[in-house]
């Protein structure tokens, strides 16, 4: 079999010193070491999930006895989740949709228009950053409840929809695209929102594909906003759910953690089949921002 060439900042010679084999081998140690903190966690959760009260309890093991799917199936039917995994679908879908277009078109409005005064505008979007998200959650459900009396799905999306950070990813990346294929478009009789629509949006694939994962981890995990907007309705989603459930005086250690473990399912599914493209356009998006 053909030897696959070492690629990266070690090189194949290098790899002769016994000081860079001691060093390499040591970095390898520490990434396996990072990686088994991260995963055990979620892995202790899932084999938990097997186990029965007493076993919970009383067993040291981290392995269960046996392997049941049926004490995950009672727990899945007494959350009743399968309603609120839909209406988290319809939570996140719409949160990334409105964090793509709308930060984009202000990134882009920052980054590419750039009207007088925009460089006040960044600093003010660059400022917020520093404000904590909680100070804001009184007015903002105030103005929500006004503006939306019943529950509903669009305040949770809007709100993904004005984020400093993701305007600055849009706006670094945006001024990196080439000059001249602005121009040519404008030349050619476009205007600045079709110039966004069919030149600038689909050449920021990487930044957008950024953003939707951010988007989506930070919606599928929101719990305050959809707590105080969506609790007691058919429209709450899993997290607020699983808050419910919680509370239920019949409930116990374990049947939590299976219910966690139904929390964790979409995230990592997600992250499998997202991997490489997370990796990738993050790599991209640093290189040009």
């Amino acid at each position: 079999m053909k030897k696959i060439p070492r690629t990266g900042v070690i090189r194949e010679y290098d790899m002769h010193s016994p000081s860079v084999r001691i060093g390499y081998g040591f970095l390898i140690f520490l990434c396996c070491l990072m990686v088994l903190v991260a995963v055990f966690p979620l892995v202790w959760v899932a084999l938990a999930g097997f186990k029965e009260l007493e076993e919970f309890n009383n067993s040291s093991s981290i392995l269960p006895s046996t392997f049941s799917m049926k004490a995950y199936t009672t727990t899945w039917s007494q959350v009743g989740i399968a309603k609120n995994y839909l209406n988290s679908l319809i939570s996140v879908s719409g949160s990334v949709i409105c964090a793509i277009l709308f930060n984009g078109m202000v990134g882009y409005g920052l980054g590419i228009l750039k009207p007088k005064g925009h460089k006040v505008v960044k600093r003010l979007v660059m400022l917020s950053l520093l404000i904590p998200s909680t100070i804001s959650i009184v007015p903002l459900f105030v103005n929500i409840t006004k503006l939306f009396p019943g529950p509903t799905f669009v305040p949770l999306w809007l709100s993904f929809g004005a984020n400093a950070m993701y305007i600055i990813l849009f706006a670094q990346f945006f001024e990196s695209l080439p000059k001249s294929i602005i121009e040519a478009s404008r030349i050619d009789g476009c205007s600045p929102l079709q110039t966004f629509f069919r030149i600038v949006l689909p050449l920021s694939k990487p930044i957008c594909v950024v953003v939707a994962i951010f988007a989506l981890n930070a919606a599928w995990s929101d719990f305050l906003l959809p707590y105080l907007l969506l609790r007691g309705t058919d429209l709450q989603t899993v997290m607020v759910r699983l808050f419910d459930f919680s509370t239920q005086q019949t409930i116990n250690e374990d049947d939590m953690m299976r219910s966690v473990v139904f929390a964790m399912i979409p995230p990592i599914i997600l992250f499998f089949i997202f991997q490489k493209q997370l990796t990738e356009n993050a790599v991209s998006v640093g290189i040009k921002g």
